[in-house]
């Protein structure tokens, strides 16, 4: 008798806690808050793949969002992506690739406060995927003394269940990774 309890619960455990995690991650992240656009000192596009992000960056400042769009590039000079939008400066904006230290989206966020010290800037769009809007709006109100508007890249995501599940996982263990490391004005 005593057997088949832990059997059952060694079963069941783990699917309420999935489920947990699945659906408090579905609606923290999945469905993360994107707030409507205005016009800011820079557009922010973080690191991440090359998904569009890049493109979607330089769109906003051809759409008049920003004169600045800043990219992280963790890459590599030999990236082909941010070969062609490095220094792809217009009449209208400038872009500028940065390679965050650490490369993290604290790294980010130090890199923008620092450019903010530097330029003026009280309100920056930050670009990033939709999951990860959250931690990043965290991180940022850690590290950055101004304005934030968040922005998803438009795309859609095909994951499958067990990868939504490591991407929330993922996320929920960035934010105690952020919570622990405390806010960026420390460092100074």
């Amino acid at each position: 008798m005593r057997r088949s309890r832990w059997i059952v619960v060694a079963i069941v455990l783990p699917v309420i806690v999935m489920s947990v995690v699945g659906i408090g991650g579905y609606v923290t992240f999945t469905k993360a808050r994107i707030d409507p656009i205005s016009h800011a000192d820079a557009i922010i596009v973080l690191g991440g793949e090359h998904d569009g992000r890049e493109a979607y960056g330089v769109s906003l400042a051809e759409q008049g969002v920003a004169d600045t769009v800043v990219l992280s590039d963790p890459y590599g000079p030999k990236d082909p992506v941010m070969k062609k939008y490095c220094g792809a400066d217009t009449e209208k904006y400038t872009v500028l690739c940065i390679p965050p230290e650490p490369s993290t989206t604290r790294g980010e966020a130090i890199f923008t406060q620092e450019l903010a010290r530097e330029r003026g800037w009280d309100h920056v769009v930050v670009v990033s995927w939709r999951y990860h809007l959250p931690r990043a709006r965290y991180i940022f109100d850690q590290c950055f003394d101004g304005d934030v508007t968040m922005q998803a890249v438009p795309r859609t995501y095909n994951f499958s269940l067990v990868f939504w599940e490591y991407t929330y996982l993922y996320q929920v263990a960035g934010f105690v990774k952020a919570a622990v490391q405390g806010d960026c004005q420390n460092l100074e």
